[in-house]
């Protein structure tokens, strides 16, 4: 009789071993005091492993509840490594770190996952259409977050009367970002905004559905290939959420060490190594997606993860940051930061608009994420 493991595919089993065997050796090397920059480089692996691990294994718990409860879950638990790792840096008092990460995971999805995801679909497929309604819709309410930003930020750097309030500030602004997600969802479920030449009921694309069903127009997608027994989902996925949170602990207790070693500023670190380490690996579903001539799923799948960073996991970490370390983390963030921001938000807006893109479009998404990236390297 076959175990439960010989249900799966060889590259599923592959994945659950990788990540098994990532998470046993960073404990090993952290038990035994191994240089920092091992332990640091091992733990991003293991880190980045467990993320994909959790976003599966949500799919697949999806696939037996609906988009209702599937939404609830991915909101709740979508994220929930790079939200381990903000708690364990906020409590070392590494909150730059943590504000360079979150808009890292925010630049890494929007830059570098989607102009993969073009360059992949555009190269294999040539140009390729999708329905702009619910992008647009995304990338409207990633303005906002960018905006939410923009203003505490320059309400303390232009020295206005808030420059003495920036901490209610910036719990007043994440609780408004907390309400606007939760309006969301129901809007998503209800099908999303509808295209005009699509009257009929599309299935949701925003926050509150699982990634194999947030799209809003062409074939409805297969479902997955094989389903996992539900036991092996929900052990998996309450197995890999354990580790994620051991695993962060070590990752964020080499951080600080290790790259002062390297020589890497702590921007950098949170910017690009933190952020894809803990978020945009779980993304390149969206990759395959367009590998597969499916541009909205590819677009709606990798878009949504921002979205849940911007709108509900920073709040989150804003209005908790009091307890959790010896800072308030607000959103007065480095000027560089925010302006990146804005910038790679406006940019993927014009790209979305039209409802189209090329593989050069994903070039020069990929190319504006590197030259950001290089911004940073010194600091």
């Amino acid at each position: 009789m076959p175990s439960t493991l010989d249900l799966l595919r060889p590259s599923q089993r592959l994945a659950i071993v990788a990540a098994g065997i990532l998470v046993a050796v960073t404990a090993a090397l952290d038990a035994g005091g191994a240089p920092h920059v091992v332990v640091f480089l091992v733990a991003g692996l293991g880190l980045a492993a467990l993320a994909a691990l959790v976003g599966q294994s949500i799919e697949q718990i999806g696939e037996r509840l609906g988009p209702g409860p599937t939404g609830l879950l991915q909101s709740s638990l979508g994220n929930l490594p790079e939200l381990l790792v903000g708690i364990f840096a906020l409590r070392a008092g590494l909150t730059a770190v943590v504000q360079a990460a979150l808009v890292g995971s925010v630049l890494g999805n929007v830059l570098l996952v989607l102009g993969a995801a073009f360059v992949s679909g555009g190269v294999r497929h040539g140009t390729q259409r999708f329905d702009p309604e619910a992008p647009r819709m995304l990338v409207t309410l990633l303005t906002l977050a960018a905006a939410a930003t923009l203003v505490p930020t320059l309400a303390s750097r232009l020295d206005t009367p808030a420059v003495h309030h920036t901490a209610g500030l910036s719990d007043v602004t994440a609780v408004v970002l907390l309400l606007v997600y939760a309006a969301s969802i129901p809007f998503w479920l209800g099908g999303g905004p509808q295209s005009p030449s699509h009257g009929e009921q599309q299935p949701p694309a925003g926050p509150g559905a699982p990634a194999e069903e947030r799209s809003t127009t062409g074939p409805a997608p297969a479902r997955t290939a094989e389903l996992w027994p539900l036991g092996l989902a929900v052990a998996l996925l309450a197995g890999a959420s354990v580790a994620s949170g051991a695993v962060s602990d070590w990752f964020v207790s080499a951080l600080t060490p290790a790259t002062r070693s390297l020589g890497i500023s702590p921007a950098f670190t949170g910017l690009v190594i933190v952020a894809i380490a803990s978020n945009a690996v779980e993304n390149v579903a969206g990759v395959r997606f367009a590998w597969k001539a499916r541009p909205d799923y590819a677009i709606s799948t990798i878009l949504n993860s921002p979205l849940q960073i911007t709108l509900f996991l920073t709040p989150i970490l804003v209005l908790t940051s009091p307890l959790i370390g010896p800072a308030h983390l607000t959103l007065v963030f480095p000027p560089l930061l925010v302006a990146a921001l804005a910038v790679a938000v406006v940019v993927v807006a014009i790209v979305v608009y039209d409802g189209e893109y090329s593989w050069l479009e994903g070039v020069a998404l990929i190319a504006l994420y590197l030259i950001i990236a290089a911004s940073f390297w010194w600091g």
